[in-house]
């Protein structure tokens, strides 16, 4: 039972670490060339704590509230350490933004690598949880470009609807 406890953690990890970049993704897409880089950073990292924050009060009251007790501490705990990729998984992103715009790239530069890099690393957490579970092959490659496409439709539209069509 332990192991399953623990495989059921490490999955929740690799889930919120793919749900973090999307996030992380999309707030670069739809406001990436609108903010300066600094709020811009802010802006991710707030705007994943409130999803982060909200996704475990809704988890935890959803399933884990029976016969009137609230989860102890400890599970709590748990599970908000369970979920913290979430948000960590926009500091690669953020980092590449800021260094990209410290190296003197303009701000919708800067987010476009920053964009760049959550496209990386959303088809890195997608090839390792394909990975983890033993897919191989056709199977192996199919999950990790499906999350590439999708970063890729993240910048297709950005350049499509808020650069040529705003």
């Amino acid at each position: 039972m332990a192991e399953q406890v623990g495989d059921r953690s490490a999955g929740r990890r690799r889930a919120a670490g793919i749900y973090g970049v999307i996030v992380t993704a999309a707030i670069l897409t739809a406001v990436g060339g609108q903010l300066s880089t600094l709020p811009l950073a802010i802006a991710v990292v707030v705007t994943l704590l409130v999803y982060w924050t909200a996704e475990e009060y809704a988890e935890l009251l959803g399933q884990e509230v029976e016969d009137g007790k609230l989860p102890s501490r400890a599970r709590i705990a748990a599970e908000l350490r369970a979920t913290w990729p979430m948000v960590t998984a926009s500091f690669g992103p953020i980092a590449a933004l800021l260094l990209a715009r410290l190296a003197g790239a303009s701000p919708g530069a800067a987010a476009n690598t920053g964009l760049a890099v959550a496209v990386v690393v959303l088809t890195y957490h997608a090839w390792s949880a394909a990975r983890v579970a033993r897919l191989r092959g056709a199977a192996l490659i199919g999950t990790t470009c499906a999350a590439g496409l999708l970063g890729v439709v993240m910048i297709l539209l950005k350049n499509l609807i808020l650069v040529h069509l705003h």
